[in-house]
């Protein structure tokens, strides 16, 4: 639901912020996203969280990356899907300057702070634009696994300068509470699809727990209470589950998609 002025004039950014209301709608819903159980729900949730913050449109992305093993990238759109498929056939994965940010900062800031610094990314920014991002806020979620595991929320709206103005500052407190909130239900969900895609056991992933700690084949099986090249095998079945090369790439593997 759009906002409307008294005049019949769209609101300013501070106009909005000033409202009792503003912050508290958004953080019903905070809540209500780690709890949903369907990414439709999800999505529906993220669209209201997106008119109550006032703007047009919004986008998050999660780019989980195991060096050059596995790279996984998802998406929720709360925008016009033309984005999306621009964003894909344009394979602007290595051109994005809001992933950019999201890559090397955690502070949220501005489009308009942004510096581009290729063809391709101004090309990235341009389209944008035309698409609901002509003012847009970049907002990283940080995890514990540094540049292996990104998620950004990029809430965008049509008017130039609109995240410029005086109401920004809440604006960037509540985007961020809610790009965590979006990045942990996203990781949740992966998580849940490659346990059933890998089919691994409880079993499983306490051998890799073992490994993880640094604990030989030897040692494992005397917890285990079974041989060495027991334990090899077992590891050869866990890394096959996750299509790794060794048992080293598979606890990395499970780090990344929150298994350990």
């Amino acid at each position: 639901m759009k906002h409307c002025a008294a005049n019949g004039d769209l609101p300013s950014l501070a106009e909005l912020t000033r409202s009792p209301e503003y912050s508290a709608r958004v953080i019903d819903i905070l809540p209500a996203i780690g709890d949903a159980d369907t990414t439709e729900t999800v999505v529906d949730l993220f669209q209201q969280a997106v008119n109550h913050l006032g703007a047009d449109a919004g986008v998050f992305m999660s780019y989980l990356r195991d060096d050059a093993t596995r790279a996984t990238y998802r998406s929720l759109l709360a925008c016009d899907p033309v984005w999306a498929s621009e964003y894909a056939k344009r394979g602007w994965y290595d051109h994005d300057p809001w992933l950019r940010h999201a890559t090397h900062e955690t502070e949220t800031v501005r489009s308009s702070e942004l510096k581009v610094t290729s063809a391709d990314e101004e090309a990235f920014a341009d389209v944008s634009a035309a698409l609901g991002f002509a003012s847009a806020v970049i907002a990283p979620a940080p995890t514990c696994a540094g540049q292996s595991r990104i998620g950004v929320l990029c809430l965008g709206s049509n008017r130039t300068g609109f995240f410029d103005d005086d109401g920004y500052a809440k604006v960037r407190v509540l985007a961020r509470a809610l790009a965590m909130e979006l990045h942990r239900w996203l990781l949740q969900a992966i998580r849940k699809e490659l346990l059933a895609k890998s089919r691994l056991t409880a079993a499983d992933v306490e051998l890799l727990r073992h490994e993880a700690a640094g604990h030989t084949s030897k040692v494992i099986g005397g917890a285990l209470n079974i041989e060495a090249k027991t334990v090899d095998c077992r590891f050869q079945r866990v890394s096959a589950k996750l299509d790794a090369p060794d048992r080293r790439t598979a606890v990395r593997i499970a780090r990344l998609y929150g298994l350990l």
